[in-house]
């Protein structure tokens, strides 16, 4: 597949012939720096300038010089030769040679996701280093890995949501051939690779575009963490819509988890996601590709359009981690407040897909239903673990019974399930917010992350802000890295051989079940407090889930049908739960589930 000429950046278009543009409408000239010399670029129409030079082989760096002088780097670079102020670098993605030819994606239904940061993922905290862990991901049942953003951001270590370079691969972690090398990898094993990409804000140091193009943001609006994006000008939709064909077609990724969407205001007759998700289905229209949303602030977008399908494949189901997240810890501070006040209701709707409301005086309503394939469910993600005080996970903060049937709820109920990495084989190590640029002063961050903290974690009363750790530090980086040796030990073993179990028990029963064609409805049955007790059900079949969440013995409804997962000591003939209980039975009704079997030799027929 010949990579697709971006409105943006530099185009290679073939023996060493590259096409530079750039949208600067506020500057009455622009030039090339390159190999020593400058370049007056072409004005031309809505505000860009552009030039074509000969004899520009990969790797060559360059800059733009405006009108005042000033250098800038590329905003559509491709790669850096060090940072993110620093020259960009012409990247030739036709280099790479590709192996996996034969992958067309998976089908929806079969995702089980695993979150992971590629700098801690590993010790050494590469796109390279990460391939080697794949097969241990496979083993386990993983059919969908998710990045953490890579886009080029300042500094050598951070999250990625302050990306300012959303087409280079951040350099820390490998160069574009590596980055692809993981998703050839991943998909030589049947893994899908989504990437997470943020396109509600850029980071607050080494953003040019002010300079060049203050139109890009918009004078009245602002985000939580820097301007509004005018996604009205048709440059800037161009940006963002040619980022997302950029990273599905010339690396492969099988689609993107868009960060932050309620903070993408548009005012356009077609909103911004709308479009990008519209022309990315036209573009791959042969391969499975996934759009998720990470929050439900356009549910239309989760609707079926013309095509008959949704304009995006899911949404991040925030609310049923916060109530779980309640029932675990009992901590009801922050973004939990609102689940506390009655954990036990506020868990039957969050897991039929009712999103919950909160108006400004306090009010509760839902929105909703959004069905059970339309929701990525989590029990921990970077968010709820790295924003807490002290990165704890739930493994140091929960029962380990109860820890037991919250993952055996996660991953037999029909929604796509998401493992945050190392929780797979109980990882108890903390998971920090970390960064190394100076963008902000060190009194205003520790502030910033005292108050992030309350809303994630309950602190105890002799804590301050100064007993947090310092994200800038190099230690809080390396705290944050999996400590993959602890998975050997025989207690992580055997956690992971519990995860691995369910999720063959998902891949057997309720795959074929999500594969149905008819529409799944979720029932909540009338239950005592701390019992839930949910029927899914698509025409005549039926998934059932009873779970008693307390530690002492409790009633539940009948659940009829084969049973497919009991807590031990659970007999299914009986209505009652001894304490931390899961019973999952599932029922045909008079008709049959698609062959699981069928569905993995067409899996297979599509791998290289």
């Amino acid at each position: 597949m010949r990579p697709r000429h971006r409105h943006w950046g530099a185009n290679c278009l073939g023996d060493d012939r590259v096409q530079f543009r750039l949208w600067a409408p506020s500057q009455s000239a622009v030039a090339l720096a390159l190999n020593g010399r400058e370049l007056l670029m072409e004005a031309v129409p809505g505000g860009w300038f552009e030039t074509t030079v000969d004899n520009v082989p990969h790797g060559t760096p360059y800059l733009f010089r405006l009108a005042d002088g000033m250098l800038v780097p590329d905003p559509a670079s491709c790669a850096q030769l060090n940072e993110v102020d620093g020259p960009s670098l012409v990247v030739d993605q036709e280099r790479y040679r590709w192996h996996d030819g034969g992958w067309r994606g998976r089908p929806w239904c079969e995702t089980v996701l695993y979150e992971l940061h590629v700098g801690t993922f590993t010790p050494e905290g590469s796109f390279r280093a990460a391939i080697d862990k794949l097969e241990f991901l496979s083993g386990l049942g993983v059919t969908a890995i998710e990045l953490m953003p890579v886009a080029q951001f300042p500094g050598r270590r951070g999250w990625g949501y302050d990306g300012v370079l959303h087409y280079a691969p951040h350099n820390a972690y490998g160069t574009a051939d590596d980055l692809k090398a993981l998703v050839d990898a991943a998909h030589a094993l049947g893994i899908m690779v989504l990437l997470d990409v943020v396109y509600n804000h850029f980071g607050p140091q080494g953003n040019y575009l002010g300079s060049y193009a203050p139109s890009f943001f918009h004078p009245e609006r602002h985000t939580p963490w820097g301007g509004a994006i005018a996604f009205d000008e048709p440059a800037v939709r161009r940006y963002f819509i040619d980022n997302a064909l950029y990273w599905i077609g010339d690396f492969h990724f099988d689609g993107l988890r868009l960060d932050a969407t309620e903070h993408m205001e548009d005012s356009s007759d077609r909103h911004i996601l709308e479009e990008l998700a519209g022309e990315v289905r036209s573009a791959f229209p042969d391969r499975e590709v996934h759009l998720i949303c990470e929050d439900p602030a356009h549910l239309e977008l989760l609707q079926p359009d013309e095509t008959g399908r949704p304009p995006y494949t899911a949404v991040w189901n925030h609310d049923l981690h916060h109530v779980l997240h309640v029932i675990a810890t009992d901590e009801q501070v922050g973004h939990y407040a609102p689940f506390a006040v009655d954990r036990w209701a506020s868990l039957r709707e969050a897991i039929t897909g009712r999103i919950l409301r909160l108006s400004t005086s306090g009010d509760i309503s839902y929105a909703g239903p959004v069905p059970p394939r339309l929701q990525v469910t989590f029990l921990q993600n970077h968010d709820q673990v790295g924003n807490r005080a002290f990165g704890e996970r739930l493994a140091s903060l929960a029962d380990d019974r109860l820890l037991a049937a919250l993952m055996a709820m996660l991953l037999l109920s029909p929604q796509v399930p998401m493992l945050f990495m190392g929780e797979e084989f109980g990882e108890g190590g903390s998971f920090h917010f970390f960064l190394d640029h100076d963008a902000a002063e060190p009194e205003a961050m520790r502030r910033s992350r005292w108050q992030e903290a309350q809303n994630f974690s309950k602190i105890a009363a002799d804590v301050s802000r100064f007993d947090l750790p310092d994200p800038r530090a190099l230690e809080t980086f390396e705290r944050s890295k999996l400590d993959w040796p602890l998975a050997a030990d025989p207690a992580a073993s055997a956690h992971a051989g519990f995860v691995r179990d369910l999720v063959a028990l998902r891949r057997k029963h309720v795959v074929p079940f999500l594969s149905r064609p008819e529409t799944i409805a979720a029932t909540a049955l009338e239950t005592a407090p701390g019992v839930l007790a949910i029927d899914w059900s698509a025409g005549e079949a039926a998934l059932r889930l009873r779970a008693n969440l307390l530690d002492t013995e409790e009633p539940a409804p009948p659940a009829p049908g084969q049973t497919i997962f009991a807590t031990a000591g659970v007999l299914p003939a009986t209505v009652t739960l001894p304490p931390f209980a899961v019973l999952v039975t599932i029922d045909a009704g008079a008709g049959t589930f698609p062959n699981p079997g069928r569905l993995s030799r067409q899996r297979e027929e599509r791998k290289p």
